[in-house]
């Protein structure tokens, strides 16, 4: 009953943040202030399909107004995301005896944006449902049958059902630089996977600084949320960070599973703009995250921002 209670809980809790916006719309002129769109797929770098197979997010980002930096005050510019992962085995079909489960996830979040004693800062919550409730599953596999793609057979190998509450909090520091901008940062998630991350980000080219860019949960890469409508060209990002992983449950140590308790990723990404459409292009290598992967990933990350 408890575990009822807590989850209808975290339910209410997001639901109200996401239903925020519509209230304050008429109560302090908030706005759309962007949008942020993320295709990432291992299909597009490696041409693989596992272990850390997909996802798709969509992030509105709403505010009274962007002036081209970070509000002082939580709440003034919200970020409001949903999106769905796809973590699997090497087989779809026959998975392997300690490869990893198939689970796929839904995540529908409410994250501010401010800055705080000049660092930026981002926090918030998603809530987390998982397991065969979620629908993914039932969805790649639709869409495995629509393109004659290899049958998949995880019904049996699969995480458990469940609904979590999942916080994240980072602190960033951004350095300008003559040519760009270097930008280290600390993070530290709760929930369903609890670790703590530390890296940095390099910025080349002057694109986005204007702007504010969202990090993408799987990758870490950077995408364009809010886009100064006069920003144009290329700029290039670089980035790297290092993880230590406590726990996962999408890697069940009741079922026999042991996270690595190190994770690593490096990251490279082109973004460009031009008018007031945002494209971006990334790839990403992903170390091992638990023991027995025999190893690493590339992944690779699409963002199409077209506005006509």
């Amino acid at each position: 009953m408890l575990v009822g209670l807590a989850r209808f809980g975290a339910f209410v809790f997001v639901a109200a943040s996401l239903a925020a916006p519509a209230w304050a719309d008429d109560q302090a002129g908030r706005q759309s202030l962007g949008m942020a769109r993320v295709f990432t797929n291992d299909t597009i770098a490696d041409r693989q399909d596992r272990w850390r197979s997909g996802g798709y997010g969509i992030s509105a980002f709403r505010g009274a107004e962007w002036f081209g930096a970070l509000p002082s005050q939580p709440f003034e510019i919200m970020e409001y995301r949903l999106r769905g992962e796809v973590m699997a085995p090497d087989n779809l079909a026959r998975p392997a005896p300690g490869d990893r489960l198939y689970a796929g996830s839904l995540w529908l979040g409410a994250h501010t944006h401010l800055g705080w004693q000049g660092l930026d800062l981002t926090a918030g919550a998603d809530l987390v449902v998982t397991g065969e409730q979620s629908g993914v599953r039932r969805l790649q596999s639709q869409i495995h049958d629509w393109f004659s793609m290899p049958r998949m057979d995880v019904e049996g190998f699969q995480v458990a059902n469940g609904v979590y509450l999942h916080g994240t909090v980072e602190m960033a520091k951004a350095v300008t630089l003559s040519w760009g901008e270097l930008r280290p940062f600390a993070e530290l998630q709760a929930g369903v996977e609890n670790m703590a991350r530390a890296g940095v980000d390099l910025t080349i080219g002057s694109l986005g600084q204007a702007g504010l860019r969202s990090r993408d949960p799987i990758t870490g890469q950077r995408i364009a949320g809010i886009v100064d409508a006069e920003a144009s060209g290329w700029s290039f990002l670089i980035g790297g960070d290092v993880a230590h992983v406590d726990s996962s449950i999408f890697l069940p140590e009741s079922r026999g599973y042991m996270v690595e308790p190190t994770r690593q990723r490096l990251r490279l990404g082109a973004n460009y703009a031009v008018g007031t459409s945002n494209f971006f292009y990334g790839v990403t290598y992903m170390s091992e995250e638990f023991v027995g992967q025999p190893e690493g990933q590339l992944v690779g990350s699409l963002s199409l921002n077209l506005r006509f």
